[in-house]
């Protein structure tokens, strides 16, 4: 039984206390905010220091659903203790960030919170793949249209800033697409992007809609990432192949080819939160436990998300058309 700890009590810590409740071999023993009550709210020891929490409680792992800025220093120093770390996304803002989570991660276990690896279309989907009738990878292409405000930024500080979040519609919101394309596409060769704010000008520093293009050898991907729709849409993720063209969407995988078309459903685990998050959330912190469990490398480990961290950076670093930090 892992003795677990939370640092954050926020909206998506109520996703990982749901899967550590139901999961056998996990329990929850304290929780650190800086507002007390959110701290108290899962009914175990509850701290407004973190570091006074992972000194008195000593859990064996700890999850850190804080804002994203706080990720490095917070895994650094659970580390630094010998406590396991899984930490919600994005695992850095920054290369100086990331590097110091690589380096927790060689002291102790470290996983990073990219769900949608495992929501049911995507296993769906390379299950599928790896039959090897779909010939050659073409193209792929992704849309991730949601719906955030003022009002939405207004209630978090540390929201639509550079310093603390790092970027917008990209980095928070988008960032699980960039993962799955860069997972089928491999590291690009060219990685450019033009970020603006459309709808939010005024009210947030960063981009609020982002282009993406993406290339390894011959194969182009694209991406369009906006947070200045009506609605929170689910995530449309088409790949295109020789003899076939596989689309995500939801919990439906769309295969078509030969002039057919075969609509799948995969079954979704559901958890708290939103829908269009993903459904991944129990199997990804489930596999992580197994992996302290076993001494077995957790596929999600930041190793394994390398890749998708040097695409984001060399994105917000690039060309025309970003929205620059002040």
């Amino acid at each position: 039984m892992f003795r677990v700890g939370l640092i954050g009590c926020g909206g998506i810590s109520a996703v990982h206390a749901h899967v550590l409740e139901k999961l056998e071999n996990t329990r929850l023993t304290a929780c650190a905010d800086i507002i007390p009550d959110r701290a108290a709210r899962y009914g175990c020891a509850a701290y407004s220091d973190w570091k006074e929490m992972l000194d008195r409680e000593r859990p064996d792992a700890v999850h850190l659903c804080t804002p994203h800025h706080l990720h490095p220093v917070m895994a650094a120093e659970a580390a630094r203790r010998g406590i396991a770390v899984f930490t919600e996304k994005p695992p850095a803002i920054d290369e100086e960030g990331w590097e110091a989570v690589k380096e927790a991660a060689r002291r102790v276990p470290v996983g990073v919170c990219f769900q949608n690896r495992f929501n049911p279309p995507v296993l769906a989907c390379r299950r599928f793949l790896r039959e090897g009738t779909c010939g050659a990878l073409k193209g792929i292409r992704a849309f991730v249209t949601w719906n955030r405000t003022a009002e939405y930024y207004a209630a978090a500080s540390w929201k639509g800033k550079w310093a603390t979040e790092g970027g917008g519609a990209l980095i928070n919101q988008a960032i699980h697409t960039l993962d799955l394309i860069v997972g089928f596409l491999g590291l690009p060769d060219q990685a450019e992007a033009s970020m603006s704010c459309r709808r939010l000008r005024g009210a947030v520093e960063v981009e609020d809609t982002a282009e993406i293009y993406l290339r390894k050898g011959g194969v182009p991907a694209l991406l369009y990432a906006s947070n200045a729709f009506s609605m929170d849409a689910p995530v449309i993720l088409e790949l295109h192949f020789d003899q076939a063209v596989v689309r995500l969407e939801g919990d439906l995988m769309t295969v078509i080819r030969g002039g057919k078309r075969e609509e799948i459903p995969c079954a979704a685990d559901p958890v708290p939160g939103r829908s269009y998050w993903g459904a991944g959330h129990r199997a990804c912190i489930a596999a992580f436990y197994r992996s302290l469990e076993t001494g077995a490398p957790y596929e999600n480990d930041p190793a394994s998300c390398d890749a998708t961290m040097q695409t984001l950076f060399r994105l917000y670093a690039s060309g025309e058309g970003r929205i620059r930090k002040p």
